[in-house]
């Protein structure tokens, strides 16, 4: 899918140019997962060939929804210490911050979701892609920017990180993968590659049943294992549905089956109106985190159903973030399979 933005970013998206200082980050609490399987690799390799990492400072790769509080917290001071918030070699960070990301939150649907959900089923049934070869990798594009509140010294303020590309490339077996996204990682981005597939690889989401009650089982089962105590069950199962739906290539059977199995989960409902992290408006299927009072939105054309992208708004006021508060947003632009490593479809080599 090609990035087609209806409007320009909102204007409250503009961000103050500069470098983050060494601040207290608080994980993001709507940040996504993007999946950690691949920041656990790297992390691994990283804490074998370095020095100690210093004091755990959170990750913007982990969604906290789906982690156990202490390995976010290791998971963390890691990631930060060793690659995500470098610029590629000469020490600095480069993730500018503005002011915080708000929306409109949109009227909530109890009663929409599960024919919402049956349309949107039936399209991605309806879609033809091609398989991916052994020797291929899925390449997944997007816009990604995120809200968060930074502590220096005694002051804590919420602010923005800005809107960035995120490209991926993953194998389809999950050992191989790279990973380019400027601010997080050097401009010529950081490997992937490790003897542990990651969760969301093509090989292991083709295996998955696609009977939706089965299906539903095992994603509850998957995420009772590693989620944090205090997130509701049924919160969990939705966000790792949603992580199998970003950023991964899933088989479009296996796609409309994780849809009529989100269909099942309690509280799932219909937003009217959603905006991605380019400027498209569409309908979203959500769900709210009765924990944080933020909900995690699905966001969907209006027209195909084609997924569009992710986002967690505060729909609830909470002591960090005002109501309208958008804590994490996601567009997907561009999926495909390619031959190499490191290739754009349509640019040539």
């Amino acid at each position: 899918m090609n990035a087609s933005p209806s409007q320009p970013h909102p204007a409250e998206w503009t961000e103050t140019q500069g470098l983050l200082p060494s601040v207290e980050r608080d994980l993001p609490a709507g940040r996504h997962q993007f999946h950690k399987e691949q920041m656990m690799v790297q992390i691994r390799e990283d804490l074998r060939t370095t020095a100690p990492v210093p004091a755990p400072r959170p990750n913007p790769f982990l969604r906290r929804a789906v982690l156990l509080p202490a390995l976010a917290c290791a998971l963390a001071g890691a990631v930060v210490g060793g690659l995500a918030l470098t610029d590629g070699g000469d020490g600095n960070t480069s993730l500018a911050t503005g002011p915080a990301l708000t929306t409109q939150v949109g009227a909530a649907d109890a009663k929409g979701a599960a024919p919402l959900l049956d349309h949107i089923s039936l399209a991605a049934a309806d879609t033809s892609e091609p398989g991916v070869r052994e020797d291929q990798f899925v390449y997944i594009a997007s816009k990604v920017a995120s809200t968060y509140p930074k502590t220096v010294g005694d002051k804590t303020t919420v602010v923005s990180e800005k809107l960035h590309s995120r490209q991926v490339w993953q194998s389809p077996d999950g050992r191989n993968g790279w990973l380019i996204e400027p601010g997080n990682t050097g401009k010529d981005g950081i490997t992937l590659a490790g003897p542990n597939p990651f969760r969301s690889a093509y090989d292991r989401l083709a295996t998955l049943p696609t009977d939706p009650a089965a299906l539903l089982r095992k994603v509850y089962q998957e995420s009772d294992a590693v989620r944090d105590p205090e997130v509701p069950r049924d919160q969990a199962a939705f966000v790792a549905i949603g992580d199998m739906l970003t950023e991964s290539y899933p088989p479009a059977k296996l796609t409309a089956a994780l849809y009529k199995a989100a269909a099942d989960i309690p509280g799932v409902v219909a937003v009217d109106d959603a905006v991605d992290a380019v400027g498209r408006h569409g309908v979203a299927v959500a769900r709210l985190d009765e924990q944080s009072g933020q909900r995690t939105e699905w966001i969907f054309d209006k027209r195909t159903y084609a997924f569009l992208g992710e986002r967690s708004v505060q729909v609830e006021p909470s002591d960090t973030f005002k109501k309208g508060t958008v804590t994490f947003t996601v567009a997907i632009t561009r999926r495909a399979v390619v031959d190499e490593m490191k290739e754009v479809p349509g640019q040539e080599g």
